[in-house]
């Protein structure tokens, strides 16, 4: 089904979270065709530590849904192996901090297999990684890094911010012929011990829909700037909109939705009407996604951008103490900050 034929997720009755929605998703494709598998750390018999595989084992079995030995380079390596041979499997790296352990596999395997083998062989596996911080897990637990994922050529990358897009987005993930590394925020799966914010939580159709990727979603529409931005900081986004407009400034929210591929002429559409730009990321400051936005919007929209900005995370490793992690989060009010900084 197409994207077009799909009602909003406002025009549903049904609401799910987005760790329910991303099951849905995975269950339909493990129905439909009996080469999609799961493999990871504790997604069978605890369903996935955030969730993400929960229930999954009581209807495809151990032999569909695999519980692993905690060796990242193993497991992933098995996974584009199976790939490589016609399977669709989806492997769960429990953290995105711990793509340094099974880097070889990732980069120099799946990325680059389609490529090295002149296109003869495709790797259809689904990367699925929990990102993120807010929940004090430290330095080692708590990294986003869409841009370096989105930075190495080979794999689509995907961050979906909401229940709605969580399940088109798999759908689409999993019936891509080429490698994707679908991140999911652990804020917004909906967890009891681990409450999302207000705006995950959507109408999501039962039937399988698609949401395809390199298209952008412009969550609210505004006059005076255009603030672009994806996962969790999509809802703090909106939020300091919500707040500007009290104070006259009429923002744009731009959820990228995929950063490879990027919808940059959503981006370049937005500033062009706004002239005003401000990226906000989770991840580090240096050499990532706000600068590669900015870069994108001075090359293809210089003459209409009056001023650009960035809200982003410090070039530092996370911290454990609450309120400092706090203090290297980009807030609500940092975003509504920046955008006051260049409108007024």
């Amino acid at each position: 089904m197409a994207q077009a034929e799909t009602p909003s997720a406002s025009e549903i009755d049904r609401e799910l979270t987005m760790s329910r929605a991303m099951v849905e998703a995975i269950a339909h494709e493990m129905r439909e065709d009996e080469e999609v598998f799961v493999m990871g750390e504790d997604v069978a018999d605890y369903g996935g530590i955030f969730d993400s595989t929960q229930g999954l084992l009581e209807e495809f079995g151990h032999d569909r849904i695999m519980d692993v030995p905690i060796s990242e380079t193993a497991f992933m390596g098995a996974g584009v192996g199976a790939a490589m041979q016609g399977m669709r499997p989806v492997c769960e790296l429990m953290f995105a901090d711990f793509f340094g352990v099974c880097m070889d596999q990732l980069y120099n395997n799946m990325a680059k297999t389609t490529y090295m083998s002149g296109g003869s062989v495709s790797v259809p596996m689904t990367l699925m990684t929990a990102v993120g911080g807010t929940y004090n897990d430290a330095a080692q637990h708590s990294q986003t890094l869409y841009g370096t994922f989105a930075h190495l050529p080979g794999m689509k990358v995907v961050v979906p911010s909401n229940a709605y897009d969580a399940k088109g987005l798999m759908h689409t993930a999993i019936r891509d012929n080429d490698p994707v590394v679908y991140m999911f925020h652990k804020r917004l799966m909906g967890l009891a011990w681990m409450p999302a914010p207000e705006g995950p939580k959507t109408g999501v159709p039962e039937e399988r829909y698609e949401i395809p990727f390199g298209e952008a979603d412009v969550k609210r529409e505004g006059e005076d700037a255009t603030i672009v931005t994806l996962g969790l900081h999509v809802h703090r986004a909106l939020e300091a909109a919500e707040g500007l407009a009290e104070d006259g400034i009429d923002a744009e929210v731009i959820d990228l939705r995929t950063l490879v591929p990027l919808d940059t002429e959503t981006v370049l559409e937005s500033v062009r009407k706004t002239g005003r730009l401000i990226v906000v990321d989770e991840d580090y400051h240096s050499y990532g996604v706000s600068g590669e936005l900015i870069a994108r919007a001075t090359e293809g929209a210089l003459e209409d951008l009056e001023a650009v900005d960035r809200v982003t995370a410090p070039d530092t490793p996370i911290p454990y103490s609450r309120p400092l992690e706090n203090e290297f989060q980009p807030s609500t009010d940092d975003i509504a900050a920046a955008v006051r900084s260049i409108t007024q």
